[in-house]
């Protein structure tokens, strides 16, 4: 969540900050609640006070034999005592309800990213390769894998319904592949720290990130039979990779701190409806390989450039043309305050798609999970949180079957990805 101080002191700055995210704060709502957390706060300051210096009287009375005084100063102590436990009964009830305010408001957008409320209003900065060229029908991903015989969505969907597929045989190889490579780049070149995380999350660890409360029509919970066990499947490995470190005090010299997995992520896409239906590109399961960095404030910026061109290099290496796009205020994630999306080029569908999002959440989450450094002086400060996919490997897989399809039906691999697949060529099933 934003900075409560930065709230109660700048809330001008904040609400306009938040509307280039398309997000409107009820001022007077939150003036209202934080005029009643700061009176009950000041009244119970007051009356432990009041009763500090009441405990000494009676001490005083007491050891000066005046009993009779101490015993009626005694009941003006329980009377305050009374109304103070009230009054923090009260106060917590406030500071909840405050608190559940402060997690529906999203991060604040970087001044500098452009203004807009959808994609239109994005800006491109950047272009990799050329789109390839064709001197025969450019086929859909979809196409190709049914005509190679290793793509199936009707039994997908008779198993777990719509927005689901099987891979078999050599494409079932080359998502693996995919993924093995993917991790190798940035395990080896990188300096990553490859983790295994739980699939299955409790509530408070979606918190943590923000995928709660905002996104939780997208979830997939988990109930087991007597409708207790409120878990959740993740959507992304940035939850339980990011969760790593709430509730601890890091060293600066473990920053930055920068953590990769590879994992299935389930997602119920609730405001997609009639969206990407044909295909691949948007499922309720799908493998990603997720990069996650930990750093100190002051280096977070940075670190979102180099998280960036690390998801980049992936692409490079695979020899896929695409696009890096700043994104609007509008456009923004929940969590985000900046966020650059890879778009690769898809020559079936004859456009530009996300297959990465590479976001800088500040301290946002981190206040959240309560997770810290400390600095040289020794002082314990919230560190920053970015993330960024590098990449979905479904997505990846769309783009070399489109970009590297040839005129037999067969595909074209990637040189970089040749070891890791065994073979330069993807081609037919055998019956």
């Amino acid at each position: 969540m934003i900075d409560p101080q930065l709230l109660r002191n700048k809330l001008d700055y904040v609400c306009q900050q938040l509307n280039r995210k398309g997000f409107k704060l009820n001022k007077e709502k939150f003036l209202e609640m934080e005029s009643r957390r700061k009176n009950f706060q000041l009244e119970k300051e007051r009356l432990a006070n009041e009763r500090k210096e009441g405990s000494k009287i009676i001490g005083k009375l007491i050891n000066e034999g005046r009993l009779e005084q101490a015993n009626e100063a005694k009941a003006k102590i329980s009377i305050i005592t009374e109304s103070l436990t009230q009054l923090e009964s009260e106060f917590k009830i406030i500071s909840r309800e405050l608190d559940t305010l402060l997690k529906t408001i999203p991060n604040i957008p970087e001044l500098e990213i452009p203004d807009g409320m959808d994609e239109l209003n994005n800006s491109v900065i950047s272009y990799f390769g050329k789109k390839p060229s064709f001197n025969f029908k450019i086929l859909d991903h979809v196409t190709i894998g049914e005509n190679l015989g290793l793509l199936d969505f009707d039994i997908a969907a008779r198993l777990s319904g719509s927005r689901f597929v099987t891979m078999s045989g050599g494409l079932a190889k080359l998502h693996r592949a995919l993924s093995q490579f993917m991790l190798d780049i940035h395990v080896s070149s990188h300096g990553y720290k490859e983790v295994y995380v739980p699939l299955i999350v409790d509530k408070s660890i979606l918190e943590g990130t923000g995928q709660l409360p905002k996104f939780g029509d997208d979830l997939f919970e988990i109930v087991n039979c007597d409708g207790k066990y409120e878990r959740y499947l993740i959507p992304t490995a940035e939850v339980p990779l990011t969760n790593l470190v709430r509730e601890s005090i890091l060293s600066a010299e473990d920053l930055p701190l920068k953590l990769t997995a590879l994992t299935p992520c389930f997602r119920a896409e609730a405001g997609s409806y009639g969206r990407d239906v044909r295909g691949m590109f948007r499922q309720h399961q799908f493998d990603k390989v997720e990069l996650v960095w930990i750093t100190r404030p002051m280096d977070s910026s940075n670190s979102l450039e180099m998280l960036r061109s690390h998801a980049e290099e992936i692409l490079r290496r695979l020899e896929l043309h695409y696009r890096v796009v700043d994104l609007c205020g509008g456009d923004l994630g929940f969590a985000a305050t900046r966020t650059y999306d890879l778009e690769v080029w898809l020559p079936g569908q004859k456009k530009y798609r996300e297959i990465s999002s590479c976001s800088n959440c500040t301290d946002f989450q981190a206040r959240r999970m309560k997770a810290r450094y400390r600095t040289a002086e020794g002082k314990p400060e919230l560190v920053h949180t970015l993330n960024g996919s590098g990449l979905a490997v479904g997505r990846c897989l769309i783009a070399i079957l489109e970009n590297f399809q040839q005129s037999d039906g067969s595909i074209n691999i990637p040189q970089a990805l040749q070891p890791y697949f065994g073979n330069s060529v993807l081609s037919k099933a055998r019956k």
